[in-house]
């Protein structure tokens, strides 16, 4: 299996200072707020949760602009926050503000 990718829109709840890997790479944390109704077994719910986020590279660089409460549509894929970890986080491939 190869399929992993991840399209997101939300809220920005919280924003880490840029920090820079061991390598020198450009790092930032975000924590994206999303809500939205789906249907689920042909039934409408509410969708809620807080996923946390990483930017590297260029990306972290980008979200510069990036201030809590913006709307942000964030494409990735899921992860593991760390190899001793079992928590899962959102790495961005590509990050647009959008109207909310």
């Amino acid at each position: 299996m190869s399929d992993n990718r991840v399209v997101l829109s939300g809220r920005i709840i919280a924003i880490d200072p840029l920090r820079y890997t061991p390598a020198g790479i450009p790092a930032r944390n975000l924590t994206l707020g999303h809500r939205s109704r789906q249907v689920e077994a042909g039934m409408e719910r509410e969708a809620e949760c807080e996923v946390q986020v990483i930017a590297l590279g260029e990306l972290a660089q980008q979200t510069a602009r990036c201030r809590v409460d913006d709307g942000i549509r964030i494409q990735g894929f899921l992860a593991r926050k760390s190899r001793n970890s079992t928590q899962l986080v959102l790495h961005a491939n590509r990050i647009e503000l959008i109207e909310i």
